[in-house]
């Protein structure tokens, strides 16, 4: 057999093997198609949701509260609408005096990294986006076991910020406010209609003015008592929101 014959030869296999994937390709291009689905369902949940950091949403964290012996803090409410954490607030030992003060509260203490800003978190796994309402309220004045009240003495909050690792709207908040004893209780934040889904915290400061952001005023005309006083704050999440103002 010549070159030339041999040449010949291997370019017809080669076009016949070209042909055959050809009609193959053409064959599976015409083939029937069928489908098939996918779904989920979702749920409201009751399970509780643990606290995370306040200046970064994303990463759980373990705080202490510096007034519970071995500072576990409270435990939060169950979902699925719930508020998961409430900061307790240390404003220390100071030296008595007859002058006008302002004490500030410690910055919130973690098992798992440095210090940080006060806050109070809240989650909303209902799966409606149907809003709701975060009011703090202080349950009378500062007082001592024997019952001597620190007269005239307020908490202010400052420096209030809304942070979330949810693509949910944003809930509205105030950045400051003043707590009277016994008063009517502050509405802090709250999230509308189509608003507030998945968990928010209102923090006081970051992390460079945690420990400047609560303060508790005292008069100077005051009697302070060499003694302990203590108060309670009690935060309510309600389903219905209204507006307020920042």
């Amino acid at each position: 057999m010549n070159f030339k014959l041999k040449t010949m030869m291997a370019a017809s296999l080669v076009a016949g093997l070209t042909l055959a994937g050809t009609t193959n390709i053409a064959e599976a291009a015409i083939s029937g198609s069928t489908s098939s689905n996918a779904v989920i369902n979702f749920e409201p949940s009751t399970d509780p949701t643990s606290p995370i950091d306040p200046t970064d949403p994303t990463n759980p964290v373990s705080p202490i509260d510096p007034t519970n012996p071995g500072g576990q803090p409270n435990p939060g409410t169950n979902g699925p609408l719930s508020i998961d954490f409430a900061s307790s607030l240390d404003f220390g030992t100071q030296k008595i005096t007859s002058s006008d003060k302002v004490y500030t509260a410690a910055a919130q203490a973690f098992n798992d990294r440095d210090l940080g800003p006060n806050y109070v978190q809240v989650t909303d796994n209902r799966g409606s986006e149907t809003g709701w309402a975060l009011k703090v309220q202080q349950d009378g004045q500062f007082i001592t076991e024997d019952g001597q009240e620190l007269t005239g003495a307020e908490i202010t909050f400052n420096n209030g910020v809304v942070s979330t690792g949810s693509v949910s709207a944003k809930p509205t908040h105030k950045a400051s406010f003043t707590l009277i004893p016994d008063g009517d209780a502050e509405r802090i934040m709250e999230a509308a209609e189509g608003q507030g889904a998945g968990t928010y915290i209102l923090a006081f400061g970051n992390d460079a003015s945690a420990a400047g952001s609560i303060e508790l005023s005292v008069p100077g005309s005051t009697t302070k008592y060499a003694k302990d006083y203590s108060t309670k704050l009690t935060w309510t999440l309600e389903d219905t929101p209204s507006s307020i103002e920042p």
